[in-house]
């Protein structure tokens, strides 16, 4: 078993949340046509926030600015054959822009009330976070 830490990030714009639609063409996805939150894999040497904003600069080409970490979780996919843990920490961020321009991974996006995320096929650990997010002060003070 591979163990990975991972950042993910709900990232805000005029009270929606981004989220995005797994492409067939990632080579590490085990999702294709569900939809995820921005983020991915810390780099071994690297800082996790360095890496929460590389993987949001790739995946949507946004300038965010990263408010706090909300929400602790781990999944296990079986990714080419192999049954990876991974560990993720998922971030509040706001964007100034809308403007989102997906990498190969992913080929859709939306942003959406996060009070209607459960009328989209979501991953299951990015559900746990949406419960999460609803349920914290962040969401109260912003909501």
């Amino acid at each position: 078993m591979k163990l990975f830490v991972a950042t993910k990030a709900f990232i805000l714009h005029n009270g929606k949340v981004l989220i995005l639609r797994e492409s067939k063409r990632y080579d590490d996805g085990s999702n294709p046509g569900q939809f995820d939150v921005p983020g991915g894999r810390v780099k071994p040497g690297q800082r996790f926030d360095e890496s929460l904003l590389r993987e949001i600069m790739e995946e949507t080409g946004l300038d965010v600015k990263k408010i706090r970490p909300f929400h602790v979780d781990e999944w296990r996919p079986v990714v080419k054959g192999h049954q990876w843990q991974i560990v993720g920490t998922y971030f509040i961020c706001t964007s100034e822009s809308d403007e989102v321009k997906t990498s190969e991974d992913h080929d859709g996006f939306r942003w959406i009330d996060p009070k209607d995320y459960q009328d989209f096929n979501l991953i299951p650990n990015v559900r746990n976070a949406f419960k999460s997010f609803l349920s914290s002060d962040d969401f109260n003070k912003l909501y």
